[in-house]
């Protein structure tokens, strides 16, 4: 199923605010640097069910450039969210139309699989969903129950706008999690090479061979990973790594406070709030 431009009501607040709008908890919660770190944790889910990483391997890029597909990944997600409105569409069309040629055989399960499948396509959405809501909760807190309620709601178009059927979409934090909580207790999720790949990649910048930040970063995806998928990925989590959690998250909220907002906030979020001021206001643009 592709985009169809009847079958989606778009709202622009603000001309050429996109699909969302400055006003939006999309903008809000996306627009935060330390929120899009979520992406590496929702690149580990993704990677541990091996239709997805099947599908994703099809491409050659999964293993030969995990980082690269987490790069162009966010990008899409950036232009989805803050783009105009003719960029938006045309993103979501190209990623339907590259979806419609990936399908085969999963060499480890021998299941049959295709990158428009509904099932999987909500299990890519509710990973970065509930990992980007649990980034906001951990890194920013800035988020009220509405408007977490707010940004699933939002993130159903972009489910839809991707060929995900409107009623399967969850629309609630708690749906969303529901989601993520059958799919991770029904089995169907496994190490594979990309995986174990990805894992590998991120427990050497853990080890230090990167940086501080990406070290940091690190630590976040795999020890907030759910319980399960810690295991799968050999992650020992005790009361030492959540002391650590709790006191590294805390020390991001505390320290985001001060910084100004051209350096806690993503360079798309600048750019798309700067693009809706200069149509509102014409003539004070600069």
């Amino acid at each position: 199923m592709g985009w169809n431009d009847s079958a989606v009501h778009l709202e622009m607040p603000v001309p050429d605010g996109g699909l969302f709008g400055p006003d939006s908890a999309s903008w809000q919660v996306l627009g935060e640097r330390t929120v899009i770190l979520g992406g590496m944790r929702a690149l580990l889910m993704h990677a541990a069910h091996p239709l997805v990483a099947a599908a994703t391997a099809q491409t050659g890029t999964f293993e030969s450039d995990p980082w690269g597909r987490h790069r162009r990944t966010l990008e899409l997600t950036y232009t989805l969210v803050f783009g105009a409105r003719a960029e938006a569409v045309g993103a979501a069309r190209r990623i339907n139309a590259a979806h419609r040629s990936v399908r085969g055989v999963d060499p480890l399960t021998g299941m049959a699989y295709a990158a428009t499948d509904p099932d999987l396509l909500l299990w890519v959405h509710a990973s970065l969903v509930s990992s980007f809501l649990l980034y906001e909760r951990l890194t920013v807190g800035a988020l009220d129950p509405a408007g977490r309620q707010r940004f699933c709601a939002e993130w159903v178009l972009l489910a839809r706008l991707l060929g995900v059927p409107a009623g399967r979409v969850p629309s609630t934090p708690d749906r969303v999690d529901a989601w993520v909580d059958a799919v991770t207790a029904s089995g169907v999720l496994r190490p594979t090479d990309g995986s174990t790949l990805l894992a590998a990649i991120i427990r050497r910048s853990a080890k230090g061979l990167y940086g501080v930040k990406l070290r940091a970063a690190a630590f976040l995806a795999l020890h907030t990973l759910p319980p399960s998928l810690r295991d799968l990925y050999g992650v020992n989590h005790h009361r030492v790594d959540q002391r650590l959690l709790d006191a590294l998250c805390a020390a991001i909220r505390i320290g985001r406070r001060g910084l100004p907002e051209r350096t806690r906030l993503t360079p798309p979020a600048v750019a798309a709030r700067a693009r809706t001021l200069r149509i509102a206001q014409p003539g004070q643009a600069g």
